[in-house]
C-alpha cells in the first residue's frame, strides 16, 4: 500500500504498522535490548537520529513526543488558538534540536514507562483521527492552520510513517547485533 490518502487507509495503516512495530519489539532478544544502538560504521546512515537514539526507549519516546506535538497542535487550533505544529523556539529547519531536547528530557524514563506512554498516545491519536471526516483529513484548505498540506498528512507522518521509521531502525539494530561476535 502506498501512502494513505483516505481516512480508512490512515486508520488501517497506523494500526497495522503499530502492531508490526510491537511484534518486532516483543521479538527482540535480551542481547538486542541491552546492546546500545551504534550505526557509526554505516556511512549511509548520516541523519542525526542514527547517532541520537541509543536504545529502544529513545525510539519509543521520540514517537510519543511527536504524538504529543500532533495532539497539542490539533487541540489548540480547534479551540481557536493559532499554534504552529513545531513549537517555538523551533521550526522545520531546527526541529532536530527539538528532537535532542525530547531525548534529553527522557533519559530517566524507563523502557516500561516509554512503552506505556506510547501506547496511550497512539490510542489518543487514533481516537482523534476518528473524529474527522475523510474530507477534513484529506482535502486541502479545510483548516487554514494546516497550511498547504492536509491534516491527514500530519496524522500519517506521525503514525504509520513514523512507525515505519522505527521498524527500519530496529531492524538495522538487530542486524548489527547479529553481525557482532
Amino acid at each position: 500500500m502506498g501512502r494513505p490518502a483516505t481516512k480508512t487507509d490512515l486508520i488501517s495503516a497506523a494500526n497495522d504498522k503499530y502492531a508490526e512495530m510491537n511484534m518486532l519489539i516483543s521479538s527482540l532478544t535480551e542481547k538486542e535490548l541491552s546492546t546500545p544502538f551504534d550505526f557509526s560504521g554505516d556511512d549511509k546512515k548520516k541523519e542525526a537520529h542514527w547517532r541520537r537514539d541509543k536504545n529502544l526507549r529513545d525510539i519509543l519516546i521520540h514517537l510519543y513526543e511527536w504524538h504529543r506535538l500532533l495532539l497539542n497542535w490539533v487541540g489548540a487550533n480547534q479551540k481557536g488558538e493559532s499554534r504552529p505544529f513545531i513549537p517555538m523556539p523551533y521550526n522545520w529547519k531546527t526541529y532536530g534540536k527539538m528532537n535532542v531536547e525530547f531525548w534529553r528530557k527522557h533519559q530517566d524514563t524507563t523502557l516500561e514507562d516509554a512503552k506505556e506512554l506510547l501506547k496511550k498516545s497512539h490510542e489518543e491519536v487514533m481516537r482523534l483521527a476518528e473524529t474527522f471526516s475523510n474530507e477534513e483529513l484529506f482535502s486541502k484548505g479545510v483548516y487554514k492552520w494546516v497550511g498547504g498540506s492536509t491534516l491527514g498528512s500530519y496524522f500519517v507522518s506521525n503514525t504509520s510513517g513514523h512507525y515505519n521509521w522505527a521498524i527500519k531502525k530496529l531492524k538495522a539494530h538487530r542486524k548489527n547485533c547479529k553481525n557482532m561476535v
